[in-house]
């Protein structure tokens, strides 16, 4: 069901702006073009409001639908882009035939392009050291103008209450706009949650684009990426990582997809069938 909580997207540098969204398996996912949903979030920054970007895919829809506390955080959010193709062709399915992927690395590279242009310093957070030197030496090359706030790798252990407390000054003092957020799924779309509020800053969780930008990793060209074979791509990159990820979230999404498509065609021939006879 489509939910429109404001008329425009130009009110987006309202603090209290909610683009639209649509429940795919029962998670609410943006259903805006990237364009616009790339200029609510340069918007935001601006403003200094606290808000949570999460970027989905099929894995994370599912882990949502078996995970209330998950599902939780999802909802709570301010975006959730379609990240993944699937999640696109469902939206289009469901009538928005306007809408195209919003996926994370394209996300990036646009807001080192555009934040320049609008004063917006960027605070990379998680990964390793070793990624955010590289990210570092590329984005100097690629994006010269681009304000870095920060980097700060995170240990893979909680923190501490002193040392969370310290991540927040941290950011808080470095000015950002935007805190792009890489700790993998669902870990830093948990932490992105628990901050809002603590961190002035539009949070993005970007785990999986971190290793690309920095060279790690290579991107699946984009006829692969257009036709939704980017996860088998990765597949062959991260063979012992995705296996057991999507051999269970991949066909569970299918199923779930299916039922609600066909659940949405039957509420749609009974109204219709119920406007012909009245």
């Amino acid at each position: 069901m489509l939910t429109l909580t404001k008329e425009s997207p130009a009110l987006s540098s309202l603090p209290n702006f909610e683009p639209a969204k649509i429940e795919i398996i029962g998670s609410p996912v943006t259903a805006l073009p990237f364009e616009v949903q790339i200029n609510i979030i340069l918007e935001w920054a601006m403003s200094k409001v606290s808000k949570v970007i999460c970027v989905a895919n099929t894995h994370m829809l599912v882990e949502s639908y078996w995970h209330p506390e998950f599902a939780a955080v999802l909802k709570n959010a301010d975006i959730v882009t379609p990240d993944g193709m699937p999640l696109v062709w469902m939206l289009k399915l469901m009538g928005v035939g306007t809408q195209n992927r919003v996926a994370g690395m394209d996300i990036l590279l646009s807001l080192c392009k555009l934040a320049p242009l609008r004063n917006i310093p960027l605070f990379f957070l998680g990964a390793d050291e070793v990624t955010l030197d590289k990210m570092r030496n590329n984005s100097e090359s690629v994006f010269p103008n681009l304000k870095i706030a920060g980097m700060e790798s995170l240990p893979f252990r909680p923190l501490t209450s002193i040392e969370d407390e310290s991540i927040i000054k941290k950011i808080h003092d470095s000015g950002a706009g935007i805190v792009l957020v890489a700790l993998g799924c669902p870990k830093q779309e948990l932490w992105m949650n628990q901050h809002k509020g603590k961190i002035q800053a539009v949070m993005i969780g970007l785990g999986g684009a971190f290793p690309v930008f920095a060279g790690s990793h290579k991107r699946a060209p984009y006829w692969i990426r257009h036709i939704g074979g980017e996860w088998l791509y990765r597949l062959m990159q991260e063979p012992f990582r995705l296996f057991s990820r999507y051999s269970k979230t991949i066909p569970a999404f299918i199923w779930l997809a299916c039922k609600q498509l066909l659940s949405l065609n039957l509420m749609r021939s009974l109204n219709f069938n119920k406007v012909g006879v009245e």
